[in-house]
């Protein structure tokens, strides 16, 4: 089977990585430009999943939904805690099941990195330690986390046991689609550290084309070139930062060109906010990848971040016009963190390490362009969409050509030209785009353009117009022409078209042919053909007020000296709704129906039967539940109020909503809607 389409070209590759020929002889290399497959250079997107997240009988349909936006390749962290929660009884089944992914990803033709750990972060629970780890390492030098104590080394390599027999012959050299394994998370080494891990990692069976490691923060002493990938990122903001303003620091450097591939705004929390950005001379030998571009932003309880949905595409923008050949998001889908009736599961000030901030016991969001229950985030979803096409298309050209010119603002990259002028913010009517500049297509060359470069038939080239443009205009030698929205005009006898926004946001290319959505939904393919997949509004739940609050709780700073969310007994203090879904309860379509509650309040949390099923930091958004869980129990919703003093951020449009709030507090239930999500055949 093979995942990527490729055709011969010589490449070298001084790298020390495992078997990069699959059962057809397709070869994965990598050289100081970025990905080869079979003698081609590729120019890939990766986007971030966690498995563990996702109801496995979703997997499938959010894979192609991945695939639909432009993704194609998976990556997905496999957290410990998640699998051996107690020592020594290890959890595959269910969502958990690993195996059934990865074999998912092979059926869907979709390649995945493998992020094993042992640290992970994710803002899950100590890091994605389980509780009996972190227990033994107290104290006792052999179970030091992240070191080469004898326990710890002993215990890691239980897991990556465990974890290979859960994938045994699904890596890239057994026809499997797994093409490259990351080992630890932002680690400053010692570097004999990561080769103990990875060393082990080969031992046990981890053979593939490539491993990785994130490339921040700069690594304490030296490294061992070509051992292990280097992958980079940036975010347009931080849940994690400490400062309760509107992008401080580093952030606004993520949209801009640069020379560096490190950032200093990523794990402010852990690495403090005056990193070191200057890149080694040794580092600028790898390609430049990216594996955690901010596809949107989680809110910690401290920092209520709301993510417009503009920030992914001029951020992937930046990196692409510095150089990069491989756009990797995270994340690129939210999720739900499992259920622990003994403790959050997620990132909290109260846990023993990796305690920076409070997260949301079960959302996780993360305001990505596809969110926790697959719905689409349109703004995020379309932009960056139609930047992967452009990719699909072009990439393999653009990832051999260098960064010819580069200041802030502006880069050129052979024939294409990268813009941006877009600041989370800062300037939120900025522009971000990529044009052709002396691109040949069919013969011909298109000196100048006001248009983006979209995607390419065997007939057709399309194109989208560039924001702001008063006009959408073609160079092609000395001739200039104009483009009419939507309007295909014939240019020495090719076809030429400018799709209007509007008409780009329902265009989709699937076997190399252009299809469009009829009802504003997503395209992808099935085993029966092509689908659209739909979300709307098809009525309301009516909800039933048991209490009314009782006041605002003391918000006391925790131990990591921000805000400390409520625990469950705050919630006493809650007004209380109860919300009849009974009547939903033997409905056929269950699975493909959502509550979207719109409310205001400092936490929200549903309850089914007396079980947490979900929960919410206000941050002006509304919160999704899944019918499934909750149809046929008993269920409740607790806000508390948010009072005008609590130290937490808020955005302009949330801070103004609290400030003109009565009585010193903001608390209200604005509606709850039920939300359908359909598929059709597309004819």
């Amino acid at each position: 089977m093979s995942f990527f389409c490729a055709t011969a070209l010589f490449a070298q590759s001084t790298f020390e990585f495992g078997t990069n020929a699959n059962p057809d002889g397709v070869k994965i290399e990598v050289d100081s430009h970025g990905l080869i497959v079979g003698g081609k250079h590729i120019l890939p997107v990766m986007g971030e999943i966690h498995y563990c997240r996702v109801p496995q009988n979703e997997w499938r349909r959010e894979i192609r939904k991945m695939r639909a936006g432009g993704i194609n390749i998976v990556a997905t962290y496999v957290f410990w805690i998640h699998h051996e929660e107690e020592e020594g009884i290890w959890n595959w089944s269910g969502n958990r099941d690993l195996r059934r992914f990865i074999q998912t990803c092979k059926e869907e033709n979709m390649p995945v990195v493998l992020r094993i750990g042992p640290f992970c972060h994710g803002e899950v629970y100590q890091g994605g330690f389980p509780k009996w780890l972190v227990e033994k390492s107290q104290g006792n030098k052999e179970y030091k986390l992240r070191s080469e104590g004898k326990g710890f080394i002993e215990e890691t390599h239980k897991l990556y046991s465990n974890i290979f027999a859960q994938v045994s012959g699904l890596m890239w050299k057994y026809g499997g689609p797994i093409i490259g394994v990351q080992i630890e998370n932002e680690c400053r080494g010692p570097w004999s550290y990561y080769m103990k891990l990875k060393d082990m990692a080969v031992k046990i069976g981890f053979d593939v084309p490539f491993m990785t490691r994130t490339g921040w923060p700069k690594l304490n002493g030296k490294e061992e070139f070509g051992k292990l990938l280097p992958l980079y990122g940036d975010y347009a903001d931080g849940f994690w930062d400490r400062k309760l303003t509107d992008m401080p620091g580093e952030y606004p450097k993520a949209f801009i060109m640069k020379d560096t591939r490190l950032s200093g705004a990523i794990a402010t929390e852990t690495f403090g906010t005056n990193q070191d950005t200057k890149m080694e001379a040794s580092s600028l030998k790898y390609p430049y990848l990216t594996c955690e571009l901010g596809g949107g932003m989680m809110p910690s309880y401290h920092r209520r971040i709301n993510i417009s949905g503009n920030e992914a595409f001029p951020l992937a923008i930046c990196k692409l016009g510095s150089g990069s050949n491989l756009p990797g998001y995270y994340m690129y889908h939210g999720g739900t963190n499992p259920y622990n009736p003994k403790h959050t599961m997620a990132e909290c000030q109260a846990s023993a390490v990796t305690n920076y901030n409070d997260m949301p016991h079960m959302s996780y969001d993360f305001q990505a362009p596809l969110g926790e229950m697959g719905q689409p985030n349109w703004n995020a979803f379309h932009q960056t969409r139609w930047l992967h096409q452009f990719l699909a298309d072009w990439g393999d050209e653009l990832s051999q050509m260098d960064v010819d010119s580069l200041s802030k603002h502006y880069a050129r990259r052979g024939c294409f030209e990268f813009r941006n002028t877009y600041v989370r913010i800062k300037n939120e009517q900025g522009v971000a785009s990529v044009t052709p500049k002396e691109m040949m297509w069919n013969g011909q060359s298109i000196s100048s353009s006001t248009v983006q470069p979209f995607a390419k038939t065997e007939s057709t080239l399309y194109f989208i117009g560039v924001k702001g443009a008063k006009k959408s205009f073609l160079t092609i030698g000395k001739k200039k022409y104009t483009l009419k929205a939507d309007k295909p005009i014939i240019i020495g006898g090719k076809e030429f078209v400018a799709l209007s926004e509007e008409k780009a946001k329902s265009a989709f290319v699937i076997d190399g042919k252009m299809h469009y959505a009829k009802n504003g939904g997503i395209l992808y393919k099935t085993q029966d053909g092509i689908v659209e997949e739909c979300w709307k509004s098809i009525g309301t739940i009516e909800a039933s007020k048991q209490k009314e609050h009782d006041g605002l709780r003391e918000v006391k700073l925790g131990t990591q000296k921000v805000a400390e969310q409520p625990y469950e007994a705050d919630f006493g203090k809650a007004a209380v709704w109860s919300i009849d879904c009974n009547s939903l309860k033997d409905a056929e379509n269950k699975n493909d129906l959502f509550l979207k509650i719109s409310y205001k309040g400092d936490c929200a949390r549903i309850y089914a039967d007396g079980q947490l099923v979900e929960d919410n930091f206000w941050n002006g958004k509304p919160m999704y539940v899944r019918v499934s869980d909750i149809a046929g129990k008993r269920i409740e919703l607790k806000i508390l109020p948010l009072g005008k003093n609590y130290p937490v951020y808020l955005q302009e449009a949330q801070k103004k909503e609290l400030e003109t709030a009565t009585d010193g507090l903001l608390l209200s239930l604005d509606g709850i809607e039920l939300i359908e999500r359909s598929t059709a055949l597309l004819k």
